[in-house]
């Protein structure tokens, strides 16, 4: 387990990414270059229908500061610098927006604000240890004087088990997730998520599982009470590179065709 209660994105994160990381209908390739002097080249694309999208993004790491330079199809040209450990436990990035992030033995603090004449300004923290951690992230519109975002969070976890409840959407929807490490020879895990509206007093449920048939290959499934099923198999053919086949089907709709998606990430 991690020392720390770590950031406020970390509440829940582990649910999320069993319930949802890595499925997707779309194509995507990636395939990963490194230079004689360690600059990495990072060029990928995404067929999404008839729309094709891509990107080349290039990375120099020089002792603590990493710099990624991002340009797409369109031209769009971003850049990321990222200093780590400027000081014990903080981590700063400068892109479009400044972020500071700090972690300590019982806190931890992102904000962020953008490099605009009326920024945004991000904040969240976070206080506890490895296993209680309780924060909040509000964001604030400097032009319209307004709050966008309030959100707050609870979470409890030892070394096989993590339980969250998080209140989000300026406090209009109550989550609570659940995570749980079955089997940890075979990474088998399984995790539930309960969303409820306090505006329609709707819910949402959404269960899924992971379970490796082999230290190379993955197999997961999630499925709510809405009828969407997903399932995917992920293989590692070599170390870093992945291949993934994703599938999502509407049961109470199966007339209609089921999506597919593939994705393929090449590292040397």
């Amino acid at each position: 387990m991690a020392k720390g209660p770590g950031l406020y994105t970390d509440i829940g994160k582990k649910t999320r990414d069993l319930l949802y990381r890595d499925y997707q209908g779309d194509h995507k390739f990636t395939i990963t270059t490194f230079s004689p002097t360690g600059v990495a080249i990072t060029s990928s694309g995404t067929k999404k229908g008839d729309l094709f999208l891509a990107d080349v993004n290039t990375q120099l790491k020089r002792n603590n500061i990493t710099t990624d330079i991002k340009v797409d199809i369109n031209s769009n040209l971003s850049t990321t610098i990222v200093v780590d450990e400027l000081a014990p436990g903080l981590k700063t990035i400068l892109s479009f927006k400044l972020e500071l992030q700090y972690l300590h033995e019982y806190a931890g603090i992102s904000t962020s604000m953008g490099i605009t004449a009326n920024p945004v300004v991000n904040f969240s923290g976070v206080v506890g240890t490895n296993s209680t951690a309780i924060g909040t992230e509000v964001s604030f519109d400097t032009k319209t004087g307004n709050f966008t975002k309030y959100n707050a969070g609870i979470s409890f976890s030892n070394a096989d088990l993590i339980a969250a409840l998080t209140l989000n959407d300026k406090c209009e929807t109550l989550n609570a997730s659940y995570y749980h490490i079955v089997k940890p020879l075979t990474n088998t895990s399984v995790g539930a998520e309960v969303k409820h509206s306090f505006s329609t007093n709707e819910n949402t449920i959404t269960v899924g599982t992971q379970h490796a048939l082999d230290p190379l290959t993955t197999v997961k499934a999630s499925i709510n009470n809405l009828g969407k099923a997903n399932a995917l198999i992920q293989h590692e053919w070599r170390p870093k590179s992945l291949f993934t086949i994703s599938g999502e089907i509407d049961t109470k709709a199966v007339d209609k065709s089921a999506k597919f998606g593939l994705a393929l990430a090449l590292k040397p």
